[in-house]
């Protein structure tokens, strides 16, 4: 499962006037008002750091001031030797470098890349989890915090060409040209920020090549820790779990909440050896086992949650992958 570091969490709270204690309760004047658990490592899962957002996001009118206070309570420091590698990078550039390598050491729901041509750069978000309502202000708030901070590090001499986002504008976008300095469009084919090929070459204020490389060996020997990279087919399984109450998403439907064309998706599930009703029906077969395992759903309401619009249907389908109807497996899957 895809997880977040808490540090974003609480940033986020900060940012709207909340506070999280160390085990994940949201705090209004000592009061408890909600609940982020945390996992092993202080941090979030996917699922819990998106439902955090959304009350977040719902609990507050001012959805830009939000955005900018996010984007001012980031701060380097608190993102351990990744910030402080980020910040100490010779060059812009070289910053986002850090930020493309290092990042899934602070999540993995997300990766950001420079994507360049001639004359400039687009830095852009590519969600690593099945499109959720809460990316939009994750993404509002992402963006905010690097520009922010992009300028921090090299001062005057940085502005950019643009800022664009894939969903619809909550509010003015002559709002959001004023905070992020730059024109910003919505309904645009990627959340980025553009840069121009000179302003990338900017030196950072902090910069210092000695100490950036250090934190880089350091770095290295953390990411040397991580397991590999999720395949397209585990990001997809997972994220289908999620959704499979709903009824099981067309290919079409999956790959667009991942962010690319039907035809991509097939093309990289073919790849790794794998097909996308290979992966739906994996996912659902796991799902299944695992609910058939506890006492608190029924038959039918299992064949629900596993995408099914018929028990009979599910019933047939169970006992095709596991050769036994799923009631006897329930009653064998209990202890004595």
């Amino acid at each position: 499962m895809a997880t977040v570091t808490a540090t974003f969490a609480r940033a986020l709270a900060a940012a709207a006037g909340y506070a999280v204690s160390e085990t994940g309760e949201v705090l209004s004047d000592g009061v408890v008002v909600f609940r982020a658990p945390l996992a092993s490592g202080d941090r979030l899962t996917d699922a819990d750091y998106f439902k955090f957002i959304e009350w977040i996001g719902a609990s507050v009118q001012d959805r830009l001031g939000l955005v900018d206070a996010y984007a001012d309570a980031i701060d380097m420091n608190d993102l351990g030797a990744l910030g402080l590698a980020i910040k100490s990078a010779p060059t812009l550039r070289d910053s986002i470098t850090q930020v493309e390598r290092y990042y899934r050491l602070l999540t993995d729901t997300v990766r950001y890349l420079l994507v360049e041509d001639a004359t400039r750069a687009l830095f852009q978000i590519e969600r690593q989890t099945m499109h959720h309502p809460a990316h939009d202000l994750r993404n509002e708030c992402a963006l905010a915090a690097f520009a922010r901070n992009m300028m921090r590090f090299g001062g005057a001499g940085v502005a950019f060409e643009k800022v664009t986002f894939r969903h619809a504008c909550s509010g003015d976008p002559e709002d959001y040209a004023a905070s992020f300095g730059c024109p910003v469009f919505f309904e645009a084919d990627a959340d980025a920020i553009a840069i121009s090929a000179e302003v990338l070459e900017t030196p950072n204020r902090l910069g210092d090549a000695g100490v950036s490389d250090f934190l880089t060996t350091h770095l290295d020997q953390q990411l040397g820790e991580f397991s590999s990279d999720p395949t397209l087919a585990e990001i997809l399984e997972r994220q289908l779990a999620c959704v499979l109450s709903a009824g099981a998403p067309s290919a079409a439907e999956a790959a667009k909440a991942l962010g690319m064309s039907e035809r991509t998706l097939f093309r990289r599930l073919s790849e790794e050896g794998q097909t996308y009703q290979g992966v739906l029906q994996k996912a659902q077969k796991a799902l299944a086992e695992d609910l058939l395992q506890r006492n608190d759903y029924s038959i039918a309401e299992i064949a629900f949650l596993t995408g099914f619009s018929e028990q009979s249907t599910f019933t047939r389908a169970f006992k095709r992958w596991f050769g036994t109807p799923p009631a006897s497996y329930r009653r064998a899957a209990r202890p004595a």
